[in-house]
């Protein structure tokens, strides 16, 4: 039910042959879910009127096809080319922005962690076509042609990159800049601006939340419903709008807890599947956990000498920026339950599988297009670009093609940024070199057992 981000009071109603504490932790997460898709905690981004004009900024192709199609064509259009994806309990408007009723258009968590599974639209899905960097220049050219005021992403996206690559973002520096203007208990203080190391980051599948005790690839941080909030950090928001917004976050913190991941919609050859699950307990459960049982998930950080996957994650985030967090009102929900935060990691932590096929690309930042392709490193592509939003059954995972460089010199910036070049940094491919141990006829079968998670 909630997996698919519906929410009617039918649904809410038919929890009631649940437990008492069954009915309220559902309560709480239809509850989020509408704190996500119609609560505006930031400050808009821009209207419908401008959203409706994008397309005069557009490529003239693009620009000829959008004139000559009806306003329903047009949004669709529109919604493909940022990576934006329909609502569905209202189609009009798209799962990553709250849409009021004066037509103002406010991001929502969504914008990373909902998008779609194959062409299916899955809120707490990775979102890989989000375009935030283009959609804002964009906006921003629109407003500059319809004579409307900038907003706060529109100036920000000029000094401090909002994505190199469609599907990835460089979220971890938006926290970083916004606490660096606080103090630890989130009152507005006067700062010079940083220098910061800029890098994109792959967005985690929301359904694996409920197994983590932490959050982010590194896990530094113990999971908790403060920790949902940081990136409401703006300056229109002082220390108060925090504390006045608390149980909201509690209820999202339900909903995105709520999320399983979707099952494999194609065929599964089961015995081959069996040999895989016998191969995955043996070489891979021991920091990725096993399934199908009360096991529970390791949480296992790997040092970076050993998993080998690129570095700069790690050391973008300093050790000073981590104790802060730790000090903070994030981190501190009462004195009986001050959270652990772990300010100097030496690695990465071994994510859980569970519906791993529908969360392509694959490492942190999103650098390895497909399963095959993770499970045979020697293969992977340098660069690459996704064809379409089909299911590669093959490779499980995106649909690419290979490509010799990426273009530079190409007008259309959402083109370009479809193209991941895993020779930029902090986008490099290599590490989790595990698999290469595996025979090829290993590797298939744990392959074909993937997709059973």
């Amino acid at each position: 039910m909630l997996a698919t981000a519906r929410t009617t009071a039918a649904e809410i109603a038919a929890v009631g042959n649940g437990s008492e504490s069954e009915r309220s932790q559902s309560e709480a997460a239809q509850r989020g879910y509408r704190v996500l898709t119609e609560k505006a905690v930031l400050s808009s981004d821009f209207t419908q009127e401008v959203f409706d004009n994008l397309w005069q900024c557009w490529p003239e192709a693009l620009r000829g096809k959008a004139e000559a199609a009806s306003n329903d064509e047009r949004r669709e259009m529109a919604f493909a080319r940022y990576g934006l994806t329909p609502r569905p309990d209202d189609p009009k408007k798209p799962l990553q922005y709250v849409v009021d009723n004066a037509g103002n258009w406010t991001m929502n968590c969504f914008s990373c962690h909902g998008g779609t599974v194959y062409g299916k639209p899955f809120a707490g899905a990775p979102n890989n076509r989000f375009a935030l960097q283009t959609l804002t220049e964009e906006v921003r050219r629109t407003k500059f042609k319809l004579g409307k005021s900038l907003s706060r992403m529109d100036v920000g996206s000029l000094v401090i990159p909002l994505g190199t690559t469609n599907g990835t973002t460089n979220a971890v520096v938006f926290g970083m800049g916004l606490m660096s203007q606080r103090d630890e208990e989130l009152n507005i203080i006067p700062s010079a601006p940083r220098q910061f190391v800029h890098h994109d980051m792959d967005a985690p599948a929301w359904w694996n939340f409920h197994k983590k005790p932490y959050l982010y690839i590194d896990g530094f941080a113990q999971k908790g419903h403060r920790g949902l909030m940081q990136f409401m950090m703006i300056p229109e928001n002082g220390r108060d709008f925090f504390v006045n917004h608390e149980d909201d976050f509690r209820d999202v913190y339900a909903y995105i807890s709520s999320l399983r991941p979707p099952e494999y919609p194609g065929k599964i050859n089961s015995g081959m599947a069996e040999q895989g699950r016998v191969v995955f307990e043996q070489k891979c459960a021991e920091c990725h956990g096993t399934y199908g049982n009360s096991e529970p998930y390791p949480n296992r950080r790997i040092p970076l000498e050993n998993i080998g996957t690129d570095s700069v994650r790690l050391t973008a985030l300093e050790v000073a920026g981590r104790q802060k967090y730790a000090r903070s009102w994030f981190a501190n929900a009462n004195e009986k339950d001050e959270q652990t935060t772990v300010v100097d990691p030496d690695g990465y932590v071994a994510p859980a599988l569970d519906g791993i096929w529908a969360s392509a690309p694959y490492l942190h930042n999103g650098s390895v297009p497909t399963l095959w392709h993770l499970l045979n490193p020697s293969e992977r592509p340098t660069v690459w670009r996704p064809l379409n939003q089909q299911l590669d059954p093959e490779k499980v995972g995106l649909t690419i093609k290979v490509e010799e460089k990426a273009p530079i010199t190409e007008l259309d910036a959402a083109l370009r940024r479809s193209y991941f070049d895993t020779r930029r940094f902090g986008k490099g491919n290599a590490g989790h070199d595990y698999p290469e141990e595996l025979s090829d006829a290993q590797k298939r079968a744990v392959l074909e057992y993937l997709k059973t998670l």
